[in-house]
């Protein structure tokens, strides 16, 4: 079934002359020169983002400031040699720093690469090599982790150079990094030195540059991962994400002057689109905490209880599927949860420009039938770098989600991910389904239910559960409310008692299923 079609063909003309960077309506902005600009001549003196925590001094930036120090920013990068398709990494928690860097990267046309905060040493070696930054900004301490002793301890090489004009076999294309404070290795410089070399570059060739950022050209590169995959850079345009921020930003209750906390991280685009940019677009305060929600029980991947469903049904918009790919969510529902369909809204509605439709091997499902959500449009990502067209879209042009849809009239209901489905004895089970059902038990805290395989069944449907803490679970007795309240095949035959240290979390917060697939087979000697 064919859910959803427009016209992905972009009908606005812009103006690309240095002149069109000042607009004074950042609603009309279709580059990040321009957006930046237009924030401080809309909202001047008025305060952009703030940050607070208990281990830091508060800190704030205010739209006309959050120009002119990106702008001095911008300049020092230039001077350093940093130009149109430069990609610069940098590695921030929410906070004005944050957006400041943001702005700084991609209003000369580099490509700002945000990193999460989570990230182990390892994992950092690979997005900085499957990045190719040639360039590295690092916040130096939050929350107690010394980033810079994490850089030098994914990059041995860091700590024993002596030169700042780096040759790392492991990330070959970075050539400098740069962070803050004090007795940082003699690798890494200071980033005051990058504001040092701004007074280099004038103001007109900063214009001039300005004036050659289309919106056709790559501003952003998000690092994901799924529950199975490695991360991946999902690359997006400055056209496009000024045209989501804008839609978004009209979906929201948020109004100018408005303290609108940021919860999720900004490094992925949770937090980004979802409030940085439209906070800023609209003028109301971004107000950062040194931690965010990454680490609460609202898992991607994870069904939700009753408290995070209330929490979630006081925003105007019941948003359902979205993803980086998507910049964000690209549909939303009538109501937060249908019955018997537990992860998210159901898909009722869809943003404008997303071509949507649920499909088997091309081919729209039919009325009551199950199909892979495949989306296509002017918002949807060019591409993944450096990683072949074909093995993420279909040849007209879908983007394959992996996302498992249940059509129901014109409503699609999400049924979970491809590949998430358990086979047994015949009969399909949605993971998700059972879920629900059993964090509706007394005493437990979360569940989650896998297929393992099982030589007589195909596969043996196992639930691991979090007990509430002091709880001790009588799984008997589990399993008979179960199967009074499901069919009996969904009710799960074997059950194992795990810690919530023994989930294991992706740095994304997706909950990474075929880890625990391997922890709890391991476990029962399967």
């Amino acid at each position: 079934m064919t859910i959803a079609t427009c016209n992905v063909a972009d009908g606005r003309t812009y103006s690309l002359s240095s002149e069109s960077a000042t607009a004074d309506d950042p609603k009309e902005s279709a580059t990040i020169p321009q957006f930046v600009r237009a924030l401080a001549t809309a909202y001047g003196d008025e305060v952009a983002v703030t940050l607070k925590g208990d281990t830091i001094p508060d800190d704030q930036i205010t739209f006309r400031e959050l120009d002119l120090r990106s702008r001095e920013l911008a300049k020092g990068l230039l001077a350093r040699g940093v130009g149109k398709g430069a990609r610069v990494g940098f590695i921030y928690g929410n906070s004005p720093t944050f957006a400041l860097l943001l702005m700084a990267i991609s209003r000369i046309g580099a490509i700002a690469i945000p990193i999460s905060t989570l990230i182990k040493a390892n994992e950092l070696v690979r997005v900085l090599r499957q990045s190719d930054a040639s360039g590295l900004i690092v916040q130096r301490t939050l929350l107690g982790h010394d980033y810079v002793e994490r850089l030098v301890d994914a990059l041995p090489a860091l700590r024993d150079s002596s030169g700042r004009d780096l040759r790392l076999p492991q990330a070959p294309y970075l050539r400098w990094v740069v962070s803050t404070g004090p007795d940082l290795p003699a690798s890494i410089g200071d980033v005051g030195e990058i504001y040092a070399a701004a007074s280099s570059v004038s103001e007109e060739l900063l214009a001039q540059v300005e004036s050659e950022v289309h919106p056709t050209d790559q501003m952003i590169e998000i690092y994901t991962s799924g529950s199975m995959a490695l991360p991946k850079g999902v690359k997006h345009l400055h056209g496009p994400i000024l045209y989501r921020t804008h839609y978004i930003r009209s979906m929201t209750a948020i109004e100018r002057g408005m303290i609108s906390p940021a919860t999720m991280p900004m490094f992925w685009v949770g937090g980004l689109m979802m409030s940085l940019m439209p906070n800023l677009e609209i003028g109301a305060v971004t107000a950062c905490t040194e931690g965010t929600s990454t680490n609460s029980r609202m898992a991607m991947g994870s069904v939700l209880g009753e408290e995070e469903v209330k929490l979630l049904g006081q925003t105007r918009t019941s948003w359902a599927l979205g993803m980086t790919e998507t910049i964000g969510p690209y549909s939303y529902g009538d109501v937060i949860r249908a019955p018997g369909y537990p992860l998210c809204a159901p898909l009722d509605h869809f943003a404008d420009r997303y071509d949507v439709r649920v499909a088997v091997d091309g081919k729209p499902v039919g009325d009551g039938e199950i199909g892979e959500v495949q989306v296509r449009g002017y918002p949807v990502t060019p591409g993944l770098h450096k990683i072949e067209r074909s093995a993420y879209f279909t040849d007209d042009g879908y983007y394959r989600t992996g996302d498992m849809g249940l059509v129901e009239g014109s409503r699609v209901n999400f049924v979970g991910r491809d590949g998430d489905m358990i086979k047994t004895g015949g009969s399909n089970v949605s993971p998700a389904e059972v879920e629900l059902e059993m964090q509706q038990l007394e005493g437990v805290s979360s569940a989650y239910v896998l297929g393992l395989p099982d030589a007589q069944r195909g596969q043996v449907v196992v639930a691991a559960v979090v007990p509430e803490d002091g709880v001790t679970l009588d799984f008997d007795a589990i399993q008979a409310q179960l199967r009074a309240n499901l069919s009996s095949f969904k009710a799960p035959r074997i059950y194992l008692a795990i810690s919530r240290e023994d989930v294991p979390m992706l740095h994304s917060n997706k909950v990474g299923r075929r880890l625990l697939e391997k922890l709890v087979a391991e476990r029962l000697g399967r």
